[in-house]
């Protein structure tokens, strides 16, 4: 309702329930259709509650804005669902054995969840391990590992360069 303060109602046929509104800051002309329930915006007809505009066009005619609700919004409606009695389930062993057909995964169409995504790169012979030769770590000038994974760094696990262990 605070945004709907930025939005001047234009023209209106009050008999069709027709509005046109102009939003300041964008510029954007819109319609609105009371009687389809209709907004240009497309929130009204996705949402089925009022937007911004609808709210600025029922001020504007002093109408009430909460009979465009949906009925599946209103607390009746949801009261409804809890009149129904659940059932409890009981303990897993007291359940009849299921005889139905069995589903198997398939592995391959589940989602990552965690670490990096796949690189999708293609290598040319810039990137090919053979041309550049053996990796070769800048701390000790040993080959087969990087200076990160050097036996020789300092810290708690590794072996301090300068002698002193």
């Amino acid at each position: 309702m605070q945004r709907a303060g930025n939005i001047v109602v234009n023209r209106f046929d009050r008999r069709n329930e027709v509005f046109e509104v102009h939003e300041i800051p964008s510029e954007k002309v819109l319609v609105v259709d009371l009687a389809r329930r209709r907004c240009d915006c497309g929130h009204f007809q996705v949402e089925q509650l009022p937007c911004r505009n609808v709210i600025t066009c029922c001020a504007n005619q002093r109408l009430d804005w909460q009979i465009y609700v949906n009925d599946v919004y209103k607390m009746s409606e949801i009261q409804k669902v809890y009149r129904e009695k659940f059932v409890p389930l009981g303990d897993t062993e007291t359940w009849p054995d299921y005889t139905g057909v069995t589903l198997v995964a398939n592995l391959a169409l589940r989602r990552k969840s965690k670490g990096c995504p796949k690189s999708t790169c293609y290598l040319n012979e810039m990137d090919s391990q053979e041309i550049r030769g053996p990796r070769v770590c800048r701390l000790c000038r040993n080959q087969g590992h990087s200076r990160s994974r050097c036996p020789q760094r300092a810290g708690p696990s590794g072996v301090d360069c300068s002698g002193a262990s």
